[in-house]
């Protein structure tokens, strides 16, 4: 019995191709700013916190200021997670809807609070910031953001590991009709979770080295962020790479042989752990030669896209063949091609690239103000 709901009878207006290369390529995107949150957030809590612990000594004032450097950009990150997160969501919708509907509704009260928990996170991170800029005492606020941000970098997960779940579906909404139960017995979903929170703390190591590149920045901040950010990604990264294990030996036998089976997917997995062994490279030449110039800074955000690339293409490769052996197949879709709503998005696409384009080289040509070490 085919436990998915019935398919539309309205096809595809694109080939699925298209619409699977949109979603890996704006999903990766995505996870590039939400880790960026997740671990810049916590990283500027931290420092914040055992800088106003010590005041009165350099050190202190140095992780103080550092902490106000990061902390006046996670709103405009924030952004980025929100906006990019849109585009994914509604490609999924349209490859995964018979699954992803269902799993949002069977958990609709929280699929929903997420709108308002992210308001309340937003609004955190700016009293947040505001706290740090004036060298304040604001850990606090920053870590209740975060925490708020992990609840719903776990709803999140939760959604996405129930809608390749069809076996519980039924007993779920028997159990309740309202969403107010979230499932359990998921062995793949904290090690999920985890997964996506260590990965925070090695793109925040490389955004630090990004900083140390940087104009605005006079030598002791920036010699800090290149070794304190250097230190942070090479052991982050190695402890993503263990949470990235739990995450394979939790799935189903059938899943992980299919995902060795597969050439893409396979070489999708062995790219991610060639990009993670030069992440490593790459932080311990920066936590040791504090790198100043741009060129380094770039360096390591091309190591983060790359990185999020491999690792979304994989990540997509669990999903299509977990839903695969339980009667999906997302690649059988019908399609039938609108080229001229086709034509229109990028005509759209192209626009909004080159308005984006417009407005970074507008920030590129402003003057950049000197953000100081009050040591």
């Amino acid at each position: 019995m085919n436990l998915f709901p019935a398919a539309d009878p309205i096809p595809l207006p694109a080939p699925v191709w298209l619409f699977k290369a949109l979603d890996v390529l704006t999903l990766a995107l995505h996870f590039v700013a939400v880790e960026l949150l997740l671990g810049g957030l916590l990283v500027a809590v931290w420092l914040n916190w055992r800088g106003a612990a010590r005041r009165g000594e350099p050190a202190g004032r140095l992780r103080l200021d550092a902490s106000a450097a990061l902390a006046r950009r996670l709103p405009i990150v924030m952004t980025y997670v929100i906006n990019l997160g849109v585009p994914p969501l509604l490609f999924a919708q349209v490859l995964y809807g018979r699954a992803l509907y269902t799993s949002s509704v069977l958990i609709g009260l929280y699929w929903i609070g997420v709108v308002f928990l992210l308001m309340a996170c937003y609004w955190l991170l700016y009293r947040f910031a505001a706290a740090a800029e004036s060298g304040r005492s604001g850990w606090r606020l920053g870590l209740l953001a975060w925490l708020l941000a992990g609840v719903i970098a776990r709803i999140l997960s939760t959604n996405m590991t129930l809608m390749l779940r069809p076996e519980v579906w039924g007993p779920m909404y028997a159990r309740s009709a309202t969403g107010l139960f979230l499932p359990s017995g998921d062995p793949t979903l904290l090690p999920r979770w985890l997964f996506m929170l260590a990965g925070g703390f090695w793109v925040a190591g490389l955004w630090m080295i990004w900083l140390a590149s940087r104009k605005p920045f006079e030598a002791p901040l920036k010699d800090f962020f290149a070794t304190a950010g250097g230190r942070l990604a090479a052991v982050m990264v190695a402890v993503q790479a263990a949470a990235a294990f739990w995450v394979w030996r939790a799935q189903p036998d059938a899943v992980r042989a299919a995902l060795s089976a597969h050439a893409v997917y396979h070489a999708a997995g062995i790219a991610w752990l060639a990009m993670g062994a030069a992440v490593l490279g790459f932080s311990v030449w920066a936590a040791a030669a504090k790198p100043v110039s741009a060129a380094a800074g770039y360096a390591g955000g091309a190591l983060t896209v790359v990185t999020m690339l491999a690792m979304t293409i994989y990540r997509d490769g669990i999903r299509d063949l977990t839903l695969l052996g339980k009667g999906f197949e997302v690649w059988a879709q019908k399609w039938v091609a609108n080229w001229s709503v086709l034509a229109a998005f990028f005509v759209v696409f192209v626009i909004g690239l080159g308005a984006l384009a417009w407005l970074m080289s507008v920030v590129a040509r402003a003057r950049a103000v000197p953000e100081k070490a009050n040591l």
